[in-house]
């Protein structure tokens, strides 16, 4: 389908060029884009465009002429029922009112995939999130990386992109040293034996817990096994739970992208010859243009490192690509890591990550650039931290420390459908105080049931249709009413939104929208009776027929976001 906006751009361009053929405009340029936005105040109409603002000084006109003459040769048709010039030179439109209700059977006839948009059609795109290295279970923190990716995804796909879900790890290093040392000492402990628990390992109980399954697996036989054994036992226990975990909140994924492999083929050190054959690799103890007082603090017998000349390409200061140690950070597998995305043909890559990583994702795109690969591809989105909220303390989480509230914990308090609403209705932009006290009401005050009790009241009135012989085959729409109509363009609102996501990576406007669109619902659903002995049949048929719309879009919606549409609450 066609979004209405890129529909009244299209007639608004033609009905400038039938001006200026006619001489009721002069002969310019026309812009690229014409502008056309929902508009603010429905009184004024459906859409609005200020175009004839833009183009009054390229017409020499004033702007309420410019709107003017647009809007008389504006051929009639299609979804415009009326065009409206405003001051100082708004162009107003209503929508049709015969093309507004064979909308509902449209949407009917779609069914599950209303709404689908052809932006990404034969495009491969990828979002990677939650990417936690597997020291421990996931916890609610990172959970809000994976329940906007998969949103995301499920937006792309909405708008015809091929999606892959892929989670990025690391199973080597000091973290997964630790985490070895960690479940070894808990395993000797829970077997009675010495063990040597390391000073910053980690202390949650699912190690313990790991333990005892060891301990049930092969008794004493690992007693003395080295770290290594243990790192491996730890990694695919932690990261079956994870897959668990995630899965019960609709996040499931296609490729799990081990870092270590971009060492095991070469990749890492063929970033680094081609980043010095193009000139952006130099050795040295310091940063090129360091001051004294920080060339002071280098010891005498430090050895170089190899640095990335990132200024060069707009970057505050160079960054280190491999420290004296020989041992690289994580700018070098990062850009051996997207270049291996690109070269696997997407077009179309979105990261999520937290807030703390934009320095990282920047030094990232300029790599690429540095490279000779265009970064555009590449779309960041960053979300903030996340605490629990109840009863009005807050509580922050550390996989370290053991002190965290796990994603399964959380599912099991408030369930999963509770849990992806809840970070989605924030901006990703802004700190999420994740509200238990709301999240665990079963009421209107709670968004979720809100909106999900739009889809039950749905589904309910077809089943006392059922019961009552009703069905709404045949139905006369032009009998609905204003306030029908006014929800019928809320409903057709939705691939808007789709696109503004899409476009500004902002998942928040669906859950928005969800609740906008209940919002009008439940009113309407109170006064707008299908069953009732004073509705006419030929009325009520009308009626069901605009439920069995209305129950499309919100099972779309709540689809979308990963969460159910439940027939009964």
């Amino acid at each position: 389908m066609e979004l209405l906006p890129t529909q009244l751009a299209a007639r608004i361009r033609t009905a400038i060029e039938a001006a200026q053929a006619a001489g009721a405009l002069p002969d310019f340029a026309l812009p690229e884009s014409i502008p056309v936005q929902r508009s603010a105040k429905p009184e004024l109409g459906d859409y609005a465009s200020p175009v004839a603002l833009q183009l009054a000084k390229l017409a020499r006109r004033k702007p309420l002429d410019v709107a003017e003459a647009i809007a008389a040769h504006l051929a009639p048709g299609g979804a415009v029922g009326a065009v409206e010039v405003a001051p100082p030179g708004f162009l107003n439109f209503r929508l049709a009112d015969d093309w507004l209700l064979a909308q509902v059977d449209a949407i009917i006839a779609a069914g599950d995939e209303v709404f689908t948009l052809a932006i990404g059609r034969g495009q491969r795109a990828q979002v990677e999130c939650v990417s936690a290295n597997p020291t421990g279970p996931i916890t609610v923190g990172r959970t809000r990386g994976g329940v906007i990716g998969s949103t995301m995804a499920n937006i792309l796909r909405a708008l015809g992109y091929e999606v892959e879900m892929e989670y990025y790890f690391n199973n080597a290093g000091r973290q997964m040293q630790l985490l070895g040392q960690s479940l070894q000492a808990r395993y000797r402990q829970a077997l009675g034996l010495p063990a040597d628990f390391p000073p910053e390992g980690y202390q949650g109980e699912y190690l313990a817990t790991i333990a005892q399954e060891l301990i049930a697996q092969h008794g004493d036989a690992l007693r003395d096994e080295p770290w290594q054994r243990f790192k491996d036992e730890a990694e695919a226990a932690i990261f079956k739970w994870i897959e668990r975990s995630l899965a019960r909140v609709n996040i499931r994924f296609d490729v799990f992208f081990n870092e270590n492999s971009l060492y095991e083929d070469g990749s890492v050190w063929k970033v680094l010859d081609l980043l010095e054959a193009r000139g952006y690799v130099y050795h040295a103890v310091t940063r090129e243009g360091a001051g004294e007082e920080e060339r002071a603090k280098v010891p005498p017998d430090a050895k170089d490192a190899i640095w990335f000349r990132s200024t060069r390409l707009g970057d505050e200061e160079d960054r280190v690509l491999v420290k004296s140690t020989g041992e690289p950070t994580y700018v070098l597998p990062d850009i051996a890591y997207h270049i291996n995305k690109l070269e696997r043909g997407f077009t179309y890559l979105i990261n999520v990550l937290g807030a703390d990583h934009i320095i990282e994702a920047q030094t990232v795109a300029r790599g690429l650039q540095a490279a000779g690969y265009d970064p555009g591809p590449v779309h960041v989105l960053l979300h903030q931290f996340v605490t629990l909220v109840e009863g009005g303390e807050t509580r922050r989480m550390s996989t370290r420390r053991g002190e965290y509230v796990t994603l399964d914990e959380l599912v099991d308090d408030v369930g999963p459908d509770v849990v992806r609403y809840f970070i989605l209705a924030r901006s990703p932009n802004s700190h999420l105080e994740f509200d238990l006290d709301l999240a665990r009401k079963h009421a209107n005050e709670n968004p979720v049931f809100y909106i999900q009790n739009a889809h039950v009241r749905c589904a309910g009135i077809f089943r006392q249709a059922a019961e009552a012989g009703l069905t709404d085959e045949g139905a006369d729409l032009s009998l609905l009413g204003e306030r029908e109509r006014q929800f019928i363009t809320k409903l057709l609102e939705m691939p808007e939104v789709l696109v503004e996501a899409y476009e500004e990576l902002a998942p928040h406007k669906l859950a928005f929208y969800a609740l906008d669109l209940a919002r009008l619902f439940h009113p309407m659903y109170e006064e707008v009776r299908v069953l009732h002995s004073e509705v006419p049949l030929d009325l009520a048929k009308a009626r069901l027929r605009l439920y069995r719309a209305a129950r499309i879009v919100f099972r779309r919606a709540l689809t979308l976001m990963g969460m159910s549409a439940p027939d009964v609450m």
